[in-house]
């Protein structure tokens, strides 16, 4: 059944998620905050790892370069801060107080960029597309969901949230499989897991608190890669 792995993985982040509400306001303070920061550490090295695929560090340079002023032009981190607060107003019924809204979008932001970037939501879609199975995808589910527990927990419902954008973004790869398997070459898909990787050690330094980087308006540099890749690699 194609979509099956899409629908698996966004199953898994509301599971997750909702584990994570119920179980993280029993914890104390010290336990969330240490599972929190500890994701923060795995997400940094499994961005560095990927990051680290490149053949040639002049793509994933210009494709960041070019792709950061592109998306500070149309500032899509803010475009997405006020997507998530709209979701807000339609799950809460009154105005959070103590931080909740800051936490609510910064908990669907986060969690739709660590779900949304990197090889496995590419590959697995494409994999599952065409009909070659949806074992990667099973894969990222599992992740995915171990993740939404923690991250549900420090950040609440936000996180839940980003199933639709999961739904959305690995439904459309994996209708569109055909086409992207014959436009995206092994070349393309390096380079734009490496960008990716790239973005996803920034998501790890914004959730160890390091530095809070504008990672959304990193996102066009994930097509500018290839397309770089289509026109100057030999």
């Amino acid at each position: 059944m194609r979509g099956l792995g899409t629908i698996v993985n966004v199953a898994a982040v509301l599971a997750g998620s909702i584990i994570g509400l119920l179980v993280g306001p029993r914890l104390p303070e010290p336990m969330r905050d240490t599972a929190y920061k500890g994701v923060g550490l795995v997400v940094l090295v499994l961005g560095i790892q990927q990051a680290l695929a490149s053949r040639n560090f002049a793509f994933p340079l210009a494709a960041i370069l070019i792709g950061g002023l592109v998306g500070e032009a149309v500032d899509i981190e803010l475009r997405l801060e006020h997507l998530g607060d709209r979701l807000r107003r339609v799950v809460e019924r009154s105005r959070p107080t103590d931080g909740a809204e800051s936490r609510f979008v910064e908990g669907f932001v986060s969690a739709t960029l660590i779900f949304c970037v990197g090889p496995l939501t590419i590959l697995g879609s494409i994999s599952d597309g065409l009909g070659n199975g949806a074992q990667l995808l099973f894969i990222k589910a599992a992740l995915d969901g171990t993740v939404s527990v923690v991250l549900a927990s420090t950040l609440g419902i936000g996180v839940a949230l980003s199933a639709a954008a999961v739904l959305v973004i690995q439904g459309i790869m994996t209708l569109g499989a055909s086409s992207l398997h014959a436009l995206l070459t092994d070349r393309m898909i390096v380079e734009t897991t490496s960008t990716g990787g790239i973005l996803i050690v920034a998501i790890g330094l914004r959730l160890l608190e390091i530095a809070r980087l504008r990672v959304g308006n990193l996102l066009p540099a994930l097509v500018i890669a290839p397309v770089a890749v289509a026109i100057f690699a030999r």
